[in-house]
């Protein structure tokens, strides 16, 4: 049981990696796959995919109340690498569509929190494939702003 707990909080603080899969987080608590979906059902109700499933529809439906992003940013943002399965379980879950449960919730509270603060916050500002800096260059060096292209 310990392992499989462990395994769990490795799933809780790396929940939107979207290249978490079940072979790693079977292996980290010792299991083979299938043997690893048995244990967890049995210890929390769910299958490990059915859990982390829920846990990143939850930090969106947080996203998707207090920030402004776009529906899009918020899948990957929470670790979905395709919109329509995003949008497909959000609505198995809630009931309703990320844009019709944003519409639903949105205006009960505080202004929505700027984008661009949503994104640092989360680690949305990643290096794009290919670039060493994230600035799109690729040679590892900084821009300056007045430097000519």
């Amino acid at each position: 049981m310990r392992q499989v707990r462990l395994a769990k909080d490795a799933m809780d603080r790396d929940w939107a990696d979207p290249d978490l899969d079940l072979g790693a987080v079977a292996a980290h608590a010792g299991y083979s796959r299938y043997h690893f979906i048995r244990a967890f059902k049995e210890a929390y109700g769910e299958t490990p995919g059915q859990y982390l499933t829920h846990r990143r529809i939850d930090r969106a439906e947080d996203l998707l109340r207090t920030a402004n992003l776009s529906v899009t940013e918020i899948c990957h943002l929470v670790g979905f690498t395709s919109v329509g399965t995003f949008s497909a379980r959000f609505k198995a879950w809630t009931g309703l569509t990320p844009s019709e449960y944003r519409t639903k919730h949105v205006g009960r509270g505080a202004a929505l929190i700027p984008g661009c603060y949503a994104m640092l916050w989360a680690g949305g500002f990643r290096s794009a494939p290919g670039t060493v800096d994230g600035s799109g260059t690729g040679s590892g060096q900084q821009r300056n702003s007045g430097e000519a292209g």
